[in-house]
């Protein structure tokens, strides 16, 4: 079996842009701070969903950053 170098390499990427964009979320005003935090968790948990391919406990990893994060935007505060 060979290894995928490639995946190593997109998750460390995935990260430095995540911690970014949660960075930088954090400078907005307080409405539009929570709706974008809350859409970013929302797309994270989408994403993971999709890319899942199967593997069920991620599959519900996603799930429920998707469901907090549309909690997030429309109900937390």
């Amino acid at each position: 079996m060979r290894p995928d170098l490639l995946r190593p390499l997109l998750g460390t990427l995935g990260l430095l842009i995540g911690f970014s964009l949660y960075a930088l979320t954090g400078r907005l005003a307080e409405p539009w701070q929570s709706a974008a935090i809350g859409g970013l968790f929302a797309l994270l948990g989408l994403s993971a969903w999709v890319y899942a391919r199967g593997e069920r406990w991620i599959q519900v990893l996603g799930a429920l950053l998707l469901i907090y994060g549309l909690l997030r935007v429309f109900v937390l505060r």
